[in-house]
């Protein structure tokens, strides 16, 4: 069990990485050499030293292999011509078509493509899985935005494989179809869809029957996933090792069953377990056979082939096997939550167990498994999602039973017998199921802030001292040490000073300004408050916003901001075109309007009065000065607002740090405007490789000519400064490196004197 540990360990390791060093291949020679003249304990340790070396060694090497097929920058955005065949069921959604790309090959001369690609089809044309086409494409490296909370885009696609991602031109022809396995189990799976569909209509309830037998969950409104997230029932929904081990179960329960009668096999709990082990496979086959279910599937290989090798092993001993066993084949699975909370789960369920001297009634098994899963998977949300909903167990009790023994089972059988009738019950259920959920998607969540590793160990902690065997004593002072996990509160700026963090929102613009006990948002960007947003707001500890400013009506700077009304409370909302807003108790930014927080003034320059023309000519200004230290932000302002601010007010408009204007575009950051505000770091906000060509070389080249040192989100992920008696920052992507993700010039992070 060391061995199999020291090996976790190691890949583990390797995944938080900075960089890969050279000559990690030849770490384990050193533990090895000295193997041979040790012994007792020594001799132990440095097995385990060994192990973990190789480990070590081995997720290195795995990674160089994985990077050397990454996208050459000089081949970014230049059309590549490709052959490619369709892998998966295609996501159709409302500004096209995504697909998966088995790369065959690329026509043009000297370019490089990764095996797998992402593309999206604008133009919503029909991708038959398994179909080969000859296209013409245009690609990006793998990229994601970079914050400190919520969920890694980046780390996602490096652990998924997907190093590239593009759009489809209009050119493309198909070629003969791939005949493979994989290929018709796509076809088969695009036909369900499309008889589900067909019975049930298009709607919530052909959708959750499509993702529960064929995998299909693209085809889950976002509403409906909200909904899952909100009472923590997310796993339920897709097809995972939840629902692969419970229809092995009892594939496995019924072979038991009916070797009792037919005497077919010598060991009938072998055979049973093959069967179990069989059907499992075809059902993760069935529903695409994502990486989820491969693991699961792993895991029970390992099972089987124990019981089948007669190999007495613990139940410790086979989770650490299985574990290895799973890092192995997929080193990069060490990046996913969802393998630490599978493993997880199933630990804490075995160590609660320990020292029962006889099993468990049938009742009292189901609540020691409710409340060791409940327990031990406290602190991983926590950590990992920045908080659970506190109906979460109430919800899992209900749902789990009735997705994996009633609704999952009957769709399985409704999709795999010809009858359509049989699809019309599975319809009902899962209309029973919704209710449920919306019932208890009301219920409140708590959310934590990110805290330091000593607070998650003291958790981690307090999690196993509760799940220990009875007898074990302690146990109350054990739950009082989960309380600076739940109560923690990262410390607020001195008075006098302020802290801003511009988000990395993509294309788009959200500031965050704390003072010591104030916080104020500008702009949320684009898309979902849940994507980025409310998870950077709930992990950086702030419970509610007293100022949100929606500087103008755009999307990439208030298309979030429903759900951040939604999600958080807001004391006052103002607008540069409130007019224009369908918000609760919106106010215009009106100029010449200031207040000041703990020693820090916020004043409103813009809009100008009667201002006319467009959207942007209509942007809220904010200036932020505190006792040193100013920060000017004015949205989307253009030139000519710049201007008429810089005359009227040139004398006050110095500023230490300005967010660049209009995400960097040649429209604003006028010469004027610069002398006026004589930045000493200034910041763009926009979408890496954006499809506007933010921020314009010319804009760049006009703010180092004014002395300003240049921080981009696109590059350096979300930025941290600290406007204190000196100016100082941080970038997200330099704080935590790690060989798998992009890394910016930020800087040393102190300004120069």
């Amino acid at each position: 069990m060391l061995l199999m540990a020291g090996w976790v360990a190691g890949i583990a390791l390797c995944a938080v990485l900075p960089f890969l060093p050279q000559g990690l291949y030849w770490l384990p020679l050193f533990p090895a050499a000295a193997i041979w003249r040790s012994s007792g304990m020594l001799r132990q340790g440095l097995l385990g030293v060994l192990a973990l070396t190789a480990g070590l060694a081995y997720g290195g090497w795995r990674a160089n292999l994985r990077l050397a097929q990454e996208l050459p920058p000089a081949w970014a955005q230049r059309p590549i011509e490709l052959v490619a065949t369709v892998r998966g069921l295609p996501d159709p959604g409302e500004y096209g078509v995504r697909l998966a790309l088995e790369v065959e090959s690329t026509l043009t001369p000297g370019a490089a493509l990764p095996a797998k690609v992402q593309v999206h089809d604008y133009l919503k044309r029909d991708w038959p899985p398994g179909s080969r086409w000859q296209l013409n494409a245009r690609f990006k490296p793998r990229r994601g935005s970079a914050n400190a909370f919520g969920f890694d885009a980046e780390q996602w696609l490096w652990s998924e494989g997907m190093l590239a991602s593009g759009s489809a031109g209009k050119g493309r022809r198909r070629l003969e179809d791939r005949h493979d396995l994989l290929a018709w189990v796509d076809a088969w799976r695009a036909r369900q869809v499309a008889r589900i569909e067909r019975v049930l209509r298009p709607g919530r309830e052909s959708a959750l029957v499509a993702a529960l037998t064929v995998g299909a969950q693209q085809r889950v409104a976002r509403e409906d996933w909200q909904l899952f997230s909100a009472t923590g029932l997310t796993h339920i929904v897709s097809i995972s090792g939840l629902h692969i081990t419970m229809l092995a179960g009892l594939v496995a329960w019924l072979g038991m069953r009916a070797l009792r009668f037919l005497p077919l096999a010598r060991a009938p709990r072998v055979a049973a377990a093959w069967a179990a082990l069989a059907a499992a496979t075809g059902y993760a086959l069935l529903a695409g056979f994502s990486v989820p279910t491969q693991r699961t599937l792993f895991m029970l290989a390992v099972g089987c082939g124990c019981l089948a090798w007669r190999r007495r092993l613990s139940a410790f001993q086979a989770w650490w096997l299985a574990l290895a066993v799973v890092l192995l084949i997929d080193p990069f699975s060490v990046l996913a939550p969802g393998l630490w909370l599978s493993f997880g789960l199933v630990a804490a369920l075995m160590f609660s167990s320990l020292a029962r001297r006889a099993p468990a009634g049938r009742w009292r098994a189901v609540w020691d498994g409710q409340w060791a899963a409940g327990v031990a998977s406290l602190a991983p949300l926590a950590a990992m999602f920045g908080g659970f909903p506190l109906l979460s167990p109430l919800a899992n009790a209900w749902a789990i039973p009735f997705v994996s023994v009633l609704l999952t089972p009957w769709c399985l059988l409704a999709v795999a017998l010809p009858w359509d009738s049989l699809l019309l019950p599975a319809g009902w259920l899962v209309q029973g199921f919704y209710l449920g959920v919306e019932w208890m998607a009301k219920g409140p969540a708590w959310h934590v802030a990110g805290a330091p590793w000593p607070v998650w160990g003291l958790a981690g902690l307090a999690s196993a001292w509760l799940l220990a065997p009875r007898g074990v004593a302690g146990k109350p002072l054990a739950a009082l040490l989960m309380l600076p996990m739940l109560a923690y509160r990262p410390a607020g700026p001195a008075p006098g000073a302020f802290r801003a963090t511009v988000l990395d929102v993509g294309q788009g613009l959200a500031v965050l300004v704390q003072t010591a006990e104030r916080a104020l948002l500008f702009d949320t960007g684009a898309g979902e408050a849940g994507r980025v947003v409310l998870p950077q707001l709930r992990g950086l500890g702030v419970p509610r916003l007293d100022v949100l400013i929606l500087s103008h009506h755009d999307s990439d700077h208030d298309g979030a901001a429903a759900g951040v009304l939604d999600g958080i409370p807001v004391s006052r909302l103002l607008a540069g075109q409130p007019q224009s807003f369908r918000l609760r108790g919106a106010q215009l930014c009106r100029q010449g309007e200031s207040w000041v927080w703990d020693g820090v003034r916020f004043d409103i320059l813009a809009p100008l009065a009667g201002v006319q023309g467009e959207d942007n000519a209509h942007s809220c200004v904010l200036q932020v000065a505190g006792e040193k230290q100013a920060l000017m932000v004015s949205g989307d302002a253009p030139e000519a607002v710049e201007n008429a601010l810089a005359e009227r007010w040139a004398g006050r408009l110095r500023s230490s740090v300005l967010i660049a204007g209009h995400h960097g575009s040649r429209t604003s950051s006028s010469d004027a405007w610069l002398a006026a505000t004589q930045p000493q770091l200034a910041i763009v906000s926009a979408g890496f490789l954006n499809r506007y060509r933010h921020p314009h070389p010319q804009v760049l080249e006009r703010l180092r000519r004014h002395g300003a040192r240049v921080l981009r989100t696109d590059q350096d992920g979300a930025l941290t400064i600290e406007f204190g008696p000196t100016l100082s920052w941080r970038c997200l992507r330099q704080d935590q490196p790690r060989y798998w993700r992009a890394r910016g010039a930020c800087g040393d992070g102190v300004t120069p004197d």
